[in-house]
């Protein structure tokens, strides 16, 4: 089955190559985005284009690719996913960048599913085959904890958890500038971008968002946030932060300076998921997880903290 996308570049990819700036628009690996450029998939404002072309400010992109399987977990090794916590009912991973959760449309890369299929891991619940056991998601360009259900009883009881509310989520963003104020909440309705399928925006009809923020540190160009979310919308910080003018360093589609980014020698948002609590599924105790920064965003917050220039 053929699928098809037609959006607008983002600013923040202008002068990328092809393969390289939709690789990060897409979500795809960048092999992947070459041999679509190879096969004359990828046009810019209608012209077909190489894999080594730059992209140009307001192009419109129009991309495709075949999708003839069905969705299936691959167990793929992906040594970099931390086994943070594992019990008959339930496992807590640190998801590494550049991995989905589950398989989906479009994304041919690792999965966390895949990883834990590879690695022995067996998951018995209901739901979609390709999404067993996950109660909720991290993006491919965010690194963090995840917690996966291994039995039916813990899936159910995590899923509506998820549902209510009822589960802590804390990550940890570097934005750009700083908060006004340095504390406070987001509450702003996100739905999807009316001129990208891809992206979402605070818009009036979408569906209500809520993000608590603490400024932890602050630096010359950039802050480090604790958040924490009431609601959990696709993008929901990388969303919020960007409305108020301050988006998620390293995070192109929402507007970030490529600049400040690539002195931080960083190529993807500086987002990471720390801190993770639920209710037990079995026994009704609290019980809480914690993650270490990846070493990309460490390295990145140790140059700010030095007073990175460019």
């Amino acid at each position: 089955m053929k699928q098809t996308r037609i959006l607008p570049l983002p600013d923040g990819l202008v002068g990328e190559r092809v393969d390289t700036g939709v690789a990060k628009l897409m979500g795809l690996s960048r092999s992947r985005v070459a041999d679509l450029a190879a096969a004359g998939d990828i046009l810019v404002d209608g012209v077909a284009a190489s894999k080594s072309d730059r992209l140009p400010a307001g192009a419109m992109l129009h991309i495709e690719w075949e999708h003839e399987r069905p969705l299936q977990v691959e167990p793929i090794p992906v040594p970099e996913l931390e086994i943070v916590h594992d019990e008959p009912s339930f496992v807590v991973v640190m998801k590494p960048v550049g991995v989905a959760a589950h398989p989906s449309v479009g994304w041919s890369g690792p999965t966390v599913l895949g990883a834990l299929a590879a690695a022995g891991f067996r998951i018995t619940t209901s739901g979609q085959p390709e999404r067993q056991g996950i109660v909720h998601r991290l993006d491919v360009g965010t690194s963090g904890l995840m917690v996966v259900a291994k039995s039916e009883t813990a899936y159910s009881v995590l899923k509506q958890a998820f549902r209510d509310r009822a589960v802590d989520k804390t990550y940890h963003a570097v934005v750009q500038g700083l908060m006004d104020p340095l504390s406070g909440t987001i509450d702003a309705p996100i739905g999807r971008h009316p001129g990208s399928s891809w992206k979402f925006a605070v818009v009036a009809d979408g569906k209500p968002s809520i993000t608590h923020y603490d400024t932890i540190e602050a630096f010359r160009r950039a802050s480090l946030l604790e958040v924490k979310l009431e609601t959990g919308r696709t993008h929901q910080i990388r969303v919020h932060t960007s409305a108020q003018g301050h988006p998620c360093v390293g995070d192109p589609l929402y507007g970030c300076d490529p600049k400040l980014a690539a002195a931080l020698g960083l190529d993807r948002q500086w987002l990471h998921a720390v801190g993770l609590g639920f209710v037990h599924p079995l026994t009704g105790e609290y019980v809480s997880f914690t993650s270490n920064y990846p070493d990309d965003l460490q390295q990145a917050l140790e140059a700010l903290r030095r007073g990175v220039d460019y």
